[in-house]
């Protein structure tokens, strides 16, 4: 079993190393076949390109690790709200909720003429 899961260990590493090798030549490519014709910029080699990766992450993707806009933080926000909601109040954001994503018209205060 433990000769199993180092195997497993192994695959799962080298499919990783395979991704970040195969993430940099899609974007070195992509780059090279867009950029050049489009905009009249000049090619990138393989590393180029992970330094664009490394600095759109930056400058888009912050410097924080993971998270992102549903991150750990607003998650506690949200489920601490949803507790000390009463029943009534839980129903009437769920009624919300519907008419936002299931195109039903709202429920609240002044949401009668809505459709």
């Amino acid at each position: 079993m433990k000769r199993h899961r180092a195997l497993k260990m192994i695959g799962i590493g080298i499919l990783v190393i395979a991704l970040f090798f195969a993430l940099g030549f899609v974007v070195m490519a992509l780059w090279n076949w867009l950029m050049p014709p489009i905009f009249g910029l000049h090619t990138i080699t393989y590393w180029q390109a992970y330094g664009l990766l490394i600095l759109s992450k930056i400058l888009f993707g912050g410097l924080r690790g993971g998270g992102g806009r549903c991150g750990k933080g607003r998650y506690d926000y949200r489920a601490e709200r949803w507790e000390k909601m009463t029943p009534e109040e839980r129903e009437k954001f769920r009624q919300s909720i519907r008419g936002r994503w299931c195109g039903e018209p709202a429920a609240g205060p002044g949401a009668e003429g809505q459709v």
